[in-house]
Order: structure tokens, then C-alpha cells, then sequence
């Protein structure tokens, strides 16, 4: 296939729909002679930080002289971006190869009667069989809806991570913390090490379950800490302390965001686990790896004048998170929001997290299908002003208005819009 071809050929699996379980990647992956077992994993959920921690683990690994895999979704521009290597996205024409090269294996399994796998476990099948066919030693591997039955739960790695625990996806993974946390807790394997930011009842769940597989659990807070000793020039200062390794020291960022402190602690503790199975792995590549890592879409910058700040926060918890990422690091600048988010996501949560009376916001459709009405976002916001506008692109003209030479912009509220936005602003 080419690249166009393979994107006629995913779009057309998207009338098999969102469906969890893992018979049919279990069926596909044994057609295609299982090459997720041709590598070393490290298994990567969480309700928000999870892409963040994963490419920070990829880019401690690559800094370690380890030829790596990254495996994310959603993309925010191309397709590309869910596998890559090294921090390289695979071409284009090879997306396409490794896709028509999967489907060949679907068409068996068609053919034999079996039940026909969706666009997200072909995508994982292929990005595996990349892998394997690329010769990497470790794939980082990020989970795309809860843990227990995502098709990415067919691996065996050498730890399980999981970020933090907050209320999403609740028509599919359960109305509680509680069920949700089974979900994450879901990648738990037999004897291997669980690394953890999460808290409360959560936390007893992952606790609960690592106790039953046997497999050591460390715990944020607990086992290890990661303290913010101050940012310049757009990077952040974090200092780890564990348990077991005591203090590792300094470590630069130049992902900010208190929230990234835990899953700069988070990739760190998890990657000195790994050092005690392959002594390339050492406090020098982690901080090397750290200082390279960038993770577009959250909480990035990609403007300076005008400032703009992009992120893709989609939930209360991420909004939240992001309201106090912006008073932390630009408290004295007037705020004004390029909104967009999906009308089956907690809009009023969002907005009541995000958006501060003094602030001004417009209100734009993300490009998807499950786009909420700008209006009636626009209808939850309490703020100075809230208009709407027909496209990104007249959002963004719009909001460039509004906020002058001193303000500070931010897109936030899918990562639907974040692509987009990025494209058309150059990011």
C-alpha cells in the first residue's frame, strides 16, 4: 500500500467501532508469527501524563545507546507519529507498507471466518511487526483505552507503569475510581515491577493487584520523590530521591508543568529498574535522555510572539492541571482561550477547571465527527468574553486579536484542535 492507500484502508475499519477485548489481536498476532515477542516492552497507562512519561522512557532508553520504539495515540497531524524509532517517525512509505503488509493478515483471518479486528488493533499489530522487522531492542508502549483489554495488552515487559487514576472513559471502563483503576491495573504482570503516581482508592486497587501477581510495586510518594527546584528559559529543575538507589540528583526538563515532576519521577524510577538488567542504562544517559525528550501538544509553547501555549487537556483533572501550569509559570499575563473539545467528553468540567472569570475565550469545532457544538460549549463558560467562530483557522485570527501584544494565548481542550492549530500556526 502507499501512505493514501492505507489511510482508505484504516478509514475503512472505522465501522468496526471502539471495541475492547483481546481476542481478535490476540488471532491477528499469531497470523502474523507474534512479533511483539521479537523485543523488550515497557508497558505505559494512565489517565493523563501517560504520552509524556512514555516518550520520556524512550528517550532515556535512546540516550542509553538502545534502539527504541515508541508506540502513542491519538496522532495530532499524521498518522506517522504513533510509531516511531529513536525519536524518528516511521515514512510514510513505509506506514503504508507496514499497513498493507498487516492487512494481508486480516484478510486470512477474514477469510477463516474469524472476527474481523478495528483500525486501533490493526494499527498496534503493525506497529509491532514494524518494530520487530526494525531490529529494536526495547518498544515503549502506551496504552490506548484503560489497560485490560486494550489490544496493547498482549505484551509481557519488563515493567508496567501506571501514571495516575481519574475519572474517564466511564461508559467503558466503569463509574468509580475504583473500576477504572482495575482497568489500569489491568497491564499488571506476574513478577514484573509496577511503577506508580497514583493515589487514594486507586492506588489500593494497583496495590491489591500487584500483591496478587507477585510483582513489586513502587510508589510516588513512598519509594521515590521528585522535588521542583525552579525553571529558567523554558526548562524545568527536578530532583529525584528514592528508596532503593537514595539520591540520584539534578535533572533538566524542558517539558513544563508541575505535573511533569511526577512523570519525570515517574520514567526515572522506571528507568533505574531497568538499569538492574542492562548496565547501559545509568544516571548520565537518564539526564542526557531528559533534556532531549520533547512531547508536542502538552503544555507546549509554540509561539513566543505572540505567546502561545498549546495543550491537549480533555478532561477536568488535565484542565485543572493546565489552569495551574499557566498561573505558575505566566501569573501576571491576561489569559485568552482557543477552545475546542468533544461533546462527549466533561465539557462543564473542562471549562469550570480551565477558565477564570478575568479570562477570554473563543469557542471553535475540533475537527471530529464527535465534535461539540461551539455554542453550547460556549453556554458553560463563565468569562470577561466568549464568542465563537466557524473554523480553527478563524479562531485563531480571532483569538490573536483579543489577546494584543501582552497577552498569552492558549489552545487547549482536544487534541483534535491541538493538531490542527499546530499546522496552522506553524508549531
Amino acid at each position: 500500500m502507499t501512505y493514501e492507500q492505507s489511510l482508505e484502508y484504516l478509514a475503512g475499519l472505522s465501522k468496526f467501532g471502539i471495541q475492547l477485548g483481546l481476542s481478535r489481536i490476540e488471532k491477528l498476532l499469531e497470523f502474523m508469527h507474534h512479533p511483539e515477542r521479537r523485543f523488550k516492552t515497557v508497558h505505559v497507562t494512565g489517565t493523563n501524563g501517560k504520552g509524556s512519561t512514555t516518550a520520556m522512557i524512550r528517550g532515556i532508553l535512546t540516550a542509553s545507546g538502545i534502539k527504541t520504539g515508541m508506540y502513542t495515540s491519538p496522532h495530532l497531524v499524521d498518522y506517522t507519529e504513533r510509531m516511531s524509532i529513536d525519536g524518528e517517525s516511521v515514512s510514510r512509505q513505509v506506514f503504508g507498507e507496514t499497513i498493507g503488509y498487516t492487512s494481508r493478515f486480516v484478510n486470512q483471518m477474514a477469510a477463516e471466518g474469524w472476527e474481523h479486528p478495528t483500525e486501533f488493533e490493526v494499527l498496534t499489530a503493525a506497529a509491532f511487526y514494524y518494530f520487530a522487522a526494525a531490529g529494536v531492542e526495547y518498544a515503549v508502549i502506551e496504552v490506548g483505552l484503560g489497560g485490560l483489554l486494550d489490544s496493547t495488552n498482549v505484551i509481557l515487559p519488563e515493567a508496567a507503569v501506571i501514571t495516575n487514576v481519574t475519572l474517564e472513559h466511564t461508559d467503558r471502563c466503569g463509574s468509580t475510581i475504583e473500576e477504572i483503576a482495575r482497568h489500569k491495573a489491568g497491564i499488571i504482570k506476574p513478577g514484573v515491577p509496577v511503577i506508580t503516581a497514583a493515589r487514594g482508592a486507586a492506588l489500593k486497587v494497583i496495590d491489591c493487584t500487584a500483591r496478587e501477581k507477585d510483582a513489586a510495586l513502587y510508589v510516588l510518594g513512598r519509594d521515590f520523590y521528585g522535588q521542583f527546584e525552579g525553571s529558567a528559559d523554558y526548562r524545568q529543575k527536578i530532583t529525584i530521591q528514592t528508596g532503593r538507589f537514595g539520591f540520584l540528583g539534578a535533572f533538566s526538563l524542558n517539558l513544563l508543568g508541575r505535573h511533569q515532576v511526577e512523570n519525570c519521577a515517574v520514567a526515572i524510577m522506571t528507568a533505574m529498574l531497568l538499569a538492574g538488567k542492562d548496565s547501559r542504562i545509568d544516571v548520565a544517559a537518564i539526564r542526557e535522555g531528559l533534556a532531549r525528550v520533547r512531547w508536542p501538544g502538552r503544555f507546549e509553547i509554540v509561539s513566543r510572539q505572540p505567546l502561545i501555549v498549546v495543550d491537549g487537556a480533555h478532561n477536568p483533572d488535565g484542565a485543572r492541571t493546565l489552569r495551574e501550569s499557566l498561573d505558575e509559570f505566566f501569573p501576571q499575563r491576561q489569559v485568552t482561550f482557543l477552545l475546542g473539545i468533544l461533546q462527549d467528553k466533561d465539557i462543564a468540567g473542562i471549562v469550570k477547571n480551565l477558565i477564570r472569570p478575568q479570562d477570554q475565550a473563543v469557542v471553535v469545532a475540533p475537527l471530529s465527527e464527535r465534535a461539540g457544538d461551539p455554542a453550547k460549549v460556549a453556554e458553560k463558560i463563565v468569562a470577561r468574553h466568549v464568542e465563537t467562530a466557524s473554523s480553527i483557522a478563524a479562531g485563531i485570527k480571532r483569538v490573536k486579536v483579543l489577546s494584543g501584544d501582552q497577552g498569552l494565548i492558549c489552545m487547549a481542550g482536544s487534541l483534535y484542535l491541538i493538531g490542527t492549530a499546530r499546522q496552522l500556526i506553524g508549531g
